[in-house]
């Protein structure tokens, strides 16, 4: 059973180096993931945490194993519609000149995030066109995972349809290898989301999805401000369903305009002068209602 000592240690950790909150009731969680790395090394739990400060490589596997990896292919459906039926055709308008779209997909654990936007910009990205999809995230081991681009049997079974199985996979072992073309298009960057993102540049659209409940009010806000020169003038943001800018101080909800897609929520980077006087955030504006309600009419 872990201790109080040794738990608060390890929460107090992760958020020096993450910035995510591990709360109390989480021990159960620390236990699980932990106990492997330090049965690994001979050693009880509470020896093994003990010893961390002095062992650079072991706390690199301690966040490892403490970031939350929760992923599946076109999670949650509805905003990979929204990007395909509105996003993209509005981007192709505003884009006819470069002919190019570049996509951040941020905390992005094993890829499946990256991929499912690659392979709906492989089918609806008309010829001539190019693309780059930056995949983010802290984990270094996740990033090994999307840089091989390879998955088991279980990981392609949650939310990969058929067809795309067939069309962008090979058979490697027992595990399923996405096409080399697809990975050519990610690039790969190791980031703290709670740290400065020099030399990203601008983005089309940012997929910000289920990370923000990680993160105290006070560094999703920090994130969401940071976020603004990052997203185009005219591109999106987009979070998880239970995320919001909403509950943000005044002047950074101010910044960010919501839009309706569908049942999507995206979010715009507001005119300047709105997020210079700060008055309360716009109620947003609406699109067209997307036309289907899965993504099995896109083949993806």
């Amino acid at each position: 059973m872990t201790t109080s000592t040794t738990f608060a240690s390890v929460s107090a950790l992760v958020r020096r180096e993450t910035s995510m909150v591990y709360d109390e009731g989480k021990e159960y969680l620390v236990e699980a993931r932990l106990n492997p790395l330090a049965a690994a090394r001979g050693l009880g739990l509470e020896e093994y945490v003990a010893r961390l400060a002095l062992d650079a490589e072991e706390r690199r596997k301690v966040i490892d194993a403490l970031t939350i990896n929760e992923t599946s292919w076109f999670r949650d459906h509805t905003p990979y519609q929204a990007f395909t039926e509105a996003m993209v055709p509005a981007l192709l308008e505003r884009r006819a000149a470069a002919r190019r779209l570049r996509i951040w997909s941020a905390a992005c654990s094993s890829g499946q995030e990256a991929y499912s936007i690659a392979m709906l910009l492989d089918q609806h990205l008309p010829a001539g066109w190019s693309y780059e999809i930056v995949a983010t995230d802290i984990s270094t081991a996740m990033l090994d995972r999307v840089r091989a681009g390879r998955y088991s049997q279980v990981e392609v079974n949650r939310g990969l349809p058929a067809t795309s199985l067939v069309r962008y996979f090979t058979r490697e072992g027992r595990d399923w290898e996405i096409a080399e073309r697809l990975r050519q298009r990610v690039t790969v960057k190791h980031l703290n989301l709670a740290a400065p993102y020099a030399g990203l540049g601008t983005f089309d659209v940012v997929w910000l999805r289920n990370v923000l409940i990680y993160f105290d009010a006070t560094t999703k806000a920090d994130i969401l401000r940071r976020m603004l020169p990052m997203v185009a003038d005219d591109g999106y943001l987009l979070l998880g369903s239970s995320e919001t800018t909403l509950d943000m101080p005044a002047d950074l909800a101010a910044a960010w305009q919501r839009e309706q897609i569908g049942r999507v929520p995206t979010y715009r980077r507001a005119p300047v002068r709105t997020f210079l006087s700060g008055p309360t955030p716009p109620t947003g504006t609406t699109s067209p209602s997307l036309t289907s309600p899965s993504l099995t009419s896109t083949g993806a």
